[in-house]
């Protein structure tokens, strides 16, 4: 059975984590939760306005070991996500999924952690629509698209995306 791992903080977008998880668990994967924060009690945010439900970790993202993992998906959430990018552990992990070319699928804010981590520059993706100038000047081409593919890297615009997005993480680990 292969792994997913999913990394975040706190104030992700609740449906890009739990939906995102519900449907590849249906699909028949094992999923596990790492986290950046100082506890495993994280917390979920609906549209980055209202908080949403809180979720346990499994493991703390110095903990993480990306051979366990046959895939990595970053949630968004502009909180989350801004978070992410600032993180040098999350920074490693990160950069150890790609370098193994592992999917590494990411959702809505998420990519700004490809432009901190420099995973970004001369590569295709899409994100939600605010970031296009970001990835343009970190050297990547935007596109606006439900879901962009490029070698190892998965990226999507927002929830609205979703059933795409992990149809493409499915594909990638077939």
């Amino acid at each position: 059975m292969k792994t997913i791992a999913f990394l975040l903080h706190n104030n992700f977008e609740q449906a890009e984590y739990e939906d995102v998880n519900n449907q590849l668990k249906d699909k028949g994967y094992k999923t596990l939760l790492i986290t950046t924060n100082e506890d495993k009690e994280v917390q979920a945010m609906q549209q980055d306005v209202n908080k949403g439900d809180t979720f346990t970790a499994d493991i703390f993202v110095k903990d993480a070991n990306v051979s366990d993992y046959d895939a990595l998906v970053l949630p968004g959430g502009t909180v989350n996500a801004d978070t992410i990018r600032g993180n040098k552990d999350a920074h490693k992990v990160i950069n150890a999924i790609n370098d193994a070319g592992k999917p590494l699928a990411v959702i809505c804010h998420a990519p700004w952690a490809l432009i901190n981590t420099g995973i970004a520059k001369g590569k295709t993706l899409t994100a939600y629509h605010t970031l296009q100038t970001d990835l343009e000047n970190a050297g990547a081409t935007y596109v606006d698209k439900t879901v962009q593919v490029d070698g190892n890297l998965i990226t999507s615009r927002n929830p609205d995306d979703i059933s795409n997005f992990v149809d493409a993480i499915d594909k990638a680990l077939s």
